[in-house]
């Protein structure tokens, strides 16, 4: 796994690795804007984490996720804030994304 210093330079880097898409984190499952396509928690497996953790404001904590489908043919990218900026997200997202942190 990579090391990375910003939430741009993990997002660049995962691209060039073929996570092409970007996804946002729904309630209960992320959503691809590009092609209207959505997945499950379980749908889907988180294959690389980066945490970043902002030096004077807890606004730019944010954690970076490489997400690939489960059938292989979706491969992508979200990010999230953590910690008291963290989107409202249901039981089931949360312990999926807990595994990983």
């Amino acid at each position: 796994m990579e090391n990375y210093d910003t939430v741009t330079e993990a997002v660049n880097g995962l691209k060039a690795k073929g996570y092409t898409m970007d996804f946002n984190i729904e309630f209960d499952k992320i959503i691809c804007k590009q092609n209207n396509y959505c997945l499950n928690p379980n749908e889907f497996e988180i294959t690389e984490v980066y945490r970043f953790e902002g030096d004077t404001d807890p606004g730019d904590e944010e954690v970076v996720y490489a997400v690939e489908s489960k059938d292989g043919k979706m491969k992508g990218v979200f990010t999230g804030a953590y910690g008291m900026y963290a989107d409202s997200i249901s039981n089931e997202m949360i312990q999926k994304l807990s595994m990983h942190r």
